[in-house]
């Protein structure tokens, strides 16, 4: 049965004063619903694994602001370790005891980085680490893969174009073809195509960047024989191989996707997840490349706010807890079962939906499709199911991102009776969307 529509009258009447700030109503442009029903809601406050916006609506939260609350909201050793450090300080421009603790906790602890340099976000790590890469190889040229995304930096707003190999075509205004012209992007999943890259710009190639998971545009999980296939070409060829973990990093396990694959990146970049949420990003290597890092090497990069005193302690009180064992065992167990549930149920019901699941992530796909490993498998239509989906989830207190091209993820501050909850209201909903 269909839910009755959730309140939205104080949502609605703050994004109609937003619109007045800010382009489109918001900070950042999947905030605005354009790809489901009604207005934005406006979140108050978040606690475990619920939050709640300006009309007093209750949800269990399965965006985790976009995923780095792997331990839900309000986590009190979090919250302590920030109110600790507001009483010392917000910020001094000046290194801090606290970013040697928290770089020596993930050192430790992630067998596949050496050295790390912290950031202010996710963009901002990708952004350097590709500075970086063209630093240290003397090489222009970056491939990426259509359907990751790796932030807003200029070189990597491109989509492809027509062809096996092109150069990228530019995905956003402002952005200036020359910048486009240094970025070739190819298909997910398609060693001919990257071996024609390589064939064709012999010598250029500074880095191959992908996400550790492609997790941006849907959930397209990469098979180990291929991600080898891309450690093994770009060492033939004498170029980087970038893993951007920003999702996955410390999501998949605290080393994410690197150990996953039992794959040696030359370059990690990592996002929130790191300082519990707090605006903070890094990328790490071995010494030897991180030493072409300003002040010890001729690759620039700064920011007054890398290492922030408060995101490094949030960042550690997290990170201590990520570390305890068994973590990761315990979440990727739970996902399972909650995941094989609604497997069941869809294959019960016979509904035209797939469930892609890695870790304590998964993602809804409305396709009959066993295996989706590139961008162009996913039907664009098919979003329209995500839309009637989204809005009887948030009618019945369940809270996904506002994009069916996004993932869930389910935190250690779910309960099993949050997830008992959701369960009920997404086999609900699914029934009403199927018709």
């Amino acid at each position: 049965m269909k839910a009755q529509d959730i309140s939205r009258e104080k949502s609605t009447e703050l994004f109609e004063k937003a619109k007045n700030y800010f382009p489109g109503g918001v900070n950042s442009p999947v905030r605005a619903f354009k790809s489901v029903y009604g207005t934005p809601l406006f979140i108050e406050r978040g606690d475990k694994a619920h939050i709640w916006d300006a009309d007093g609506n209750e949800f269990v939260d399965f965006c985790c602001s976009w995923g780095p609350l792997i331990l839900g909201h309000n986590t009190p050793e979090i919250r302590e370790a920030v109110q600790s450090q507001l009483g010392k300080g917000l910020s001094f421009g000046a290194p801090t005891a606290l970013e040697n603790q928290l770089a020596d906790l993930i050192i430790k602890n992630n067998s596949f980085i050496e050295k790390i340099r912290f950031v202010s976000s996710g963009t901002e790590a990708v952004m350097s680490a590709i500075r970086l890469a063209r630093g240290y190889t003397k090489r222009d040229k970056i491939v990426k893969f259509e359907g990751c995304y790796h932030g807003h930096s200029d070189s990597l707003l491109v989509k492809a174009g027509s062809g096996l190999v092109t150069f990228g075509e530019t995905s956003s205004s402002g952005v200036p073809k020359s910048f486009a012209d240094e970025t070739i992007v190819i298909a997910l999943n398609d060693r001919q195509a990257l071996e024609k890259v390589f064939n064709d710009f012999k010598n250029q190639i500074a880095a191959v960047i992908i996400e550790g998971i492609p997790a941006n545009n849907g959930l397209l999980i990469q098979d180990k024989e291929y991600i080898q296939f891309l450690r093994d070409i770009t060492n033939k060829n004498g170029s980087l191989l970038i893993f951007d973990e920003v999702i996955t990093g410390f999501r998949l396990g605290f080393e994410g996707a690197a150990k996953y694959y039992d794959i040696q990146p030359d370059i990690l970049t990592y996002g929130k997840i790191i300082g519990g949420g707090m605006p903070v990003g890094a990328y790490g290597a071995s010494n030897e490349v991180m030493s072409n890092i300003s002040p010890d090497g001729n690759v620039y990069q700064a920011g007054t706010l890398s290492g922030n005193p408060v995101a490094m302690a949030a960042g550690i009180a997290a990170l201590s807890i990520l570390s305890k064992p068994n973590f990761y065992t315990n979440l990727e167990k739970t996902t399972q079962n909650f995941v094989n549930e609604l497997r069941q149920f869809i294959a019960e019901n016979n509904l035209e939906l797939q469930i892609f699941t890695i870790g304590s992530i998964f993602w809804f796909a409305f396709t009959s499709e066993k295996k989706v490993q590139r961008a162009d498998q996913i039907d664009p239509a098919s979003m329209e199911k995500y839309k009637i989906m989204h809005r009887e989830l948030l009618n019945r207190g369940i809270y996904f991102g506002p994009s069916g091209y996004e993932v869930g993820f389910i935190s250690a501050a779910h309960t099993s009776e949050d997830l008992e909850k959701a369960l009920n209201a997404i086999k609900e909903s699914l029934l009403i969307t199927f018709g």
